[in-house]
């Protein structure tokens, strides 16, 4: 039998083993966190002296995309080094632990699950030695024919880790013919359909690439010392942090690499429609970013314009349901000339379980999120904003909550289209049968949540108000996906589950 050559392992894991989950608490959907959930955040930064400790910072500006788990790979130029952990970014990681990561090359994760479960093996950035060298990636999106590339990969012999896609780039780097590694990663791009943005980190480089409509979004900055530090980030509130200067955004299928040469930029992939998705700016993205050159918190503001235009009422106040319909309850205001005021308070220290009294209390997830001002409500005509209605559990128990503080009246204005049609490409949705508004109509939403009215922001709004045209994915509103299924059997699997 010949003997095997020896392998000079150049990766170095510091994970823990498997936490038991939590027990004795509701679920996080017991909680009334009745959003659509982006399945991640990536960061990464080239050459500096705390690539570690400046990538736990960028990735905790983007907590709020990811609060599963969170990973940091490191890399000194000879091996790469890895923690992953469950949980937030300020209990995934402590002093000692950044310490043990060493080098000047970083990528980072923040992950909320959509493909695969919130297991600690699924969490990223994923890291492995292979023959040309080590690899890390970190992902945000899904793939549309990940499980057929999956299958046809553990067909040839592949054994996947983790029930990630993600791992799908890893083996297709793996097995690609080429020999300069963005020259794989471009070989294994050519196979793929779907959303992603990525980061990949080898030994000695970063390199970054956005699909081709630019569904997810991803942005390149400079940290400015004694030299230029490029760093990449899901969002720019993630350079404001760091003090970084954002540059541009990553260009839909581009791919930058980064190494000791320099920054060089280069599209391997086919030229496509525009197609970012509408949600980020409704939801996802903080308000404090800017995505395609366009602020997040104006653009909000102007859908709650754009709303009162369309589904105006008589009022005494207008509330929103704090904190993602505060900037569309502003602007809603304004157009209508009607106070805003905070009638409902938020709790910021609620986790994703709690233990409920045996007795149960009415309401109880609601009420732990949310508190009602009652001296701002009382005997008033309210409005009360919203981004977005899911399923209607959560809605129905804001306008109880809202009318039992004393309202005379409660209107419900949404600053989105009705969302009616499950998400494909990195957004964690319900089946379509859950989606109340795919089988109801708005008066029957708007009887079944107890309001006296409802409005959504109509589809042709949004698009006016973010500049016309058609260069978003707005398929969870309109049913138009941007990007075609794979007609294999798993994919038509799914999508039978989800209604499509």
């Amino acid at each position: 039998m010949r003997r095997m050559p020896d392998v000079k392992r150049r990766l170095v894991v510091l994970d823990p083993p498997p936490r038991s989950p939590s027990c004795g608490g509701p679920s996080r959907d017991s909680l009334e966190d009745d959003h659509f959930h982006d399945e991640c955040g990536v960061f990464g930064i080239f050459d500096h002296p705390e690539a570690a400790n400046i990538t736990y910072l960028g990735l905790h500006a983007l907590q709020h995309r990811g609060q599963e788990s969170a990973g940091i790979v490191t890399s000194d130029s000879e091996k790469l080094y890895a923690h992953r952990a469950m949980g937030l970014v300020q209990d995934a990681f402590t002093q000692d632990q950044l310490a043990k990561l060493p080098g000047r090359i970083a990528i980072g994760h923040v992950r909320y699950s959509t493909a695969g479960g919130s297991l600690i093996k699924n969490a990223q950035p994923i890291a492995v030695d292979y023959a040309h060298g080590s690899l890390a990636v970190c992902h945000n999106g899904n793939l549309t024919n990940g499980e057929e590339l999956r299958a046809e990969l553990e067909s040839r012999g592949s054994i996947f880790q983790s029930g990630t896609d993600t791992e799908v780039f890893v083996h297709l780097v793996a097995v690609s013919k080429e020999i300069a590694v963005e020259d794989r990663i471009a070989d294994a791009l050519t196979r793929v359909k779907g959303a992603y943005s990525l980061l990949f980190m080898t030994e000695d480089a970063v390199i970054a690439v956005r699909d081709p409509m630019g569904i997810r979004p991803l942005c390149l900055g400079l940290l400015s010392s004694k030299r230029d530090v490029h760093v990449f980030a899901s969002e720019p509130c993630a350079f404001d942090l760091i003090g970084a200067d954002y540059v541009r955004d990553v260009e839909p299928g581009e791919m930058i690499v980064i190494d000791s040469t320099g920054m060089r930029s280069m599209r391997p992939l086919p030229e496509a429609p525009t197609r970012m998705c509408v949600f980020e700016y409704v939801y996802f993205a903080r308000p404090d970013s800017n995505l395609n050159g366009r602020s997040v918190y104006d653009t909000r503001k102007a859908f709650g314009h754009r709303l009162a235009q369309e589904h105006p009422v008589e009022a005494d106040v207008v509330v929103p349901v704090p904190d993602s319909g505060v900037p569309a309850a502003i602007g809603y205001a304004a157009e209508r000339k009607v106070p805003f005021e905070m009638g409902l308070m938020r709790s910021h220290y609620v986790g994703r379980t709690f233990i409920e009294p045996q007795e149960s209390i009415r309401h109880f997830g609601v009420r732990l999120k949310l508190s009602p001002v009652a001296t701002a409500l009382r005997g008033k005509r309210v409005v009360v904003i919203d981004d977005s209605i899911v399923r209607g559990t959560t809605s129905r128990k804001i306008v109880k909550m809202v009318r039992d503080a004393g309202a005379s009246e409660v209107h419900l204005r949404i600053s989105s289209p009705p969302t009616q049609w499950p998400c494909f490409y990195g957004i964690d949705t319900p089946t379509r049968r859950e989606l109340i508004a795919s089988s109801h109509s708005v008066d029957e939403i708007a009887r079944y949540v107890t309001a006296d009215s409802l409005g959504y922001l109509s589809l042709e709004g949004m698009l006016t108000t973010l500049g016309g045209g058609d260069a978003h994915c707005h398929a969870c509103f309109s049913g138009q996906y941007a990007i075609p299924f794979s007609p294999s059997p798993t994919n038509r699997r799914q999508m039978r589950l989800v209604g499509v």
